[in-house]
């Protein structure tokens, strides 16, 4: 018996269903303010306790951003030439604003660099210090991105409703 999660932009709240029979069509209304435009989520994974840093787990960011974006960008994954540094630096910068998870300085120097036409490896050497020392991507820990802005992160409503 499914689980399915829904966000409320107006609340800016998850919420969980319940439903009795897999049901990928039905949206609810919100239980709190009846916004009819909820929009289904996917449901997070389980992380085991066990793990002894579970900090990098908390990255907020847009998941369904991120796997639209993922999957639009899959065939142009496929069809990269090992040789040619310019198609990665393109592809990195894409996801970027297609997830609206900005690039850290340095990262976003180094794909411009790549992007221009310069040697991968004379890149990678002179900044090598800044990119191992530094996230690939500027993300506030306290904040939510979503279409470019910061927001709150969404609340999410731990009581369970029926579908």
């Amino acid at each position: 018996m499914p689980i399915y999660e829904f966000y409320c932009n107006k609340c800016n709240t998850v919420y969980h269903f319940f439903s009795k029979t897999v049901n990928t069509s039905k949206t609810p209304d919100c239980p709190n303010c009846n916004n009819i435009k909820l929009v289904r989520q996917l449901s997070s994974f389980s992380i085991s306790k066990n793990i002894e840093n579970n900090d990098s787990f908390d990255i907020p960011f847009d998941e369904s951003k991120i796997n639209n974006a993922m999957a639009m960008l899959s065939k142009e994954v496929e069809s990269i030439d090992d040789n040619n540094p310019k198609q990665a630096a393109d592809l990195m910068q894409k996801m970027s604003d297609m997830t609206g998870m900005p690039l850290s300085k340095n990262m976003e120097e180094a794909i411009q660099r790549i992007a221009s036409g310069e040697d991968p490896d004379k890149v990678e050497a002179d900044m090598e210090d800044a990119l191992t020392n530094e996230e690939p991507f500027a993300l506030n820990k306290n904040k939510y991105i979503k279409n470019n802005m910061f927001i709150q992160p969404p609340r999410i409503d731990e009581k369970l409703y029926d579908l």
